[in-house]
């Protein structure tokens, strides 16, 4: 499987609450390349021993943003909230899925233009009903806690891009996988976990019990950040096409930030610098402070329309993020640094 299509299959999952999909097909993949086992929560982590005792963690989370059925009414339209930062100006006219006792498509109310008064606005989500055609019967069907999913598909555009839900952060999935399958086999100089951490969109909870087993001496959290594209100015975002982004920030590791641009560079690999101030939004904020500490770095795939359904980036960013933490991998990480 090239990398667009364990893409395109993983975006095609849901992992979300119980909903376990992504989980158990990348559990699956997982399991052919590494010692690979599950959590109580939606959270994968494959091993794979090297000479020494030194464990460097890759992690990418595979959970996605969603919404939960909060009310039902007599006409089959329901409320919901967000699990997760939902961009709720999008939503109007959005398909969706209910995972209700089975499958339900719906449909955000949106008011006609011929009926509105000025431009509306929404604040609130649960201001936005969905309509899910099935009246009265939308009780017998669906229950309050059930999840609400994105329906978007996935497909390509022009220059090697690709478009659709959940890249973030399945695009890192796919490169922990396909880098699992590359190192397999491999003398390696160093132990690696892979970790696919559950519940990130939820204030980071999967890495927190994830990094407490694997006690790594090292960590790298891989993830999505801002590419370029309307409405963004340069210096807060990544070119798509032009390599993975190397976090800078004062809460990362210098060391192992180094370490992978002297590694890229001595690869030629594609990379590009992603410098951020207090903290960085990812998992590495609470990798870094497990235990006694870990020297923890991020490396990030460009990414336009973050947390939609029609989420954009360039198949050539995540080759180039393979190779470069295959390299670093093979290097043996900061060890000896």
């Amino acid at each position: 499987m090239n990398i667009k299509d364990l893409l395109f299959k993983l975006s095609s999952l849901d992992a979300v609450g119980n909903i376990t999909a992504a989980s158990d097909f990348a559990y699956g993949i997982l399991s052919k390349y590494t010692t690979a086992e599950k959590m109580d929560n939606l959270t994968v982590i494959g091993f794979l021993d090297g000479k020494s005792d030194y464990t460097l963690m890759l992690d990418s989370h595979i959970d996605q943003i969603a919404m939960v059925v909060t009310d039902i009414d007599n006409n089959g339209f329901l409320t919901v909230s967000n699990a997760g930062g939902i961009d709720i100006r999008t939503l109007p006219s959005r398909m969706v899925n209910v995972h209700g006792k089975e499958i339900v498509p719906a449909v955000f109310c949106a008011t006609p233009p011929h009926l509105s008064k000025g431009e509306e606005s929404f604040e609130d989500i649960a201001n936005i009903k969905l309509d899910t055609g099935l009246g009265k019967k939308a009780k017998e069907i669906i229950s309050l806690g059930d999840f609400v999913t994105f329906s978007g598909k996935c497909g390509e555009l022009q220059n090697d891009l690709v478009y659709g839900r959940s890249f973030d952060d399945r695009a890192a999935v796919a490169c922990l996988l396909m880098l699992a399958q590359k190192l397999s086999g491999k003398k390696l100089p160093i132990n690696v976990a892979f970790v696919l951490s559950d519940s990130e969109e939820l204030g980071m909870r999967g890495v927190r019990t994830a990094a407490f087993r694997v006690n790594p001496n090292e960590a790298i959290a891989i993830d999505v950040s801002f590419g370029n594209g309307i409405g963004i100015k340069d210096e807060e975002c990544g070119e798509l096409s032009k390599g993975g982004m190397i976090g800078i920030s004062p809460v990362l590791s210098k060391v192992v930030s180094n370490k992978l641009i002297a590694v890229a560079k001595e690869n030629d690999t594609p990379y590009q610098l992603e410098v951020m101030g207090s903290h960085t939004g990812t998992n590495a904020d609470m990798i870094s402070i497990n235990r006694e500490g870990v020297k923890t770095c991020t490396l990030s795939i460009p990414l336009r329309n973050m947390h939609s359904e029609t989420e954009i980036l360039s198949l050539s960013d995540l080759e180039s993020v393979c190779d470069l933490l295959y390299a670093y991998i093979m290097a043996g990480g900061v060890l000896n640094a």
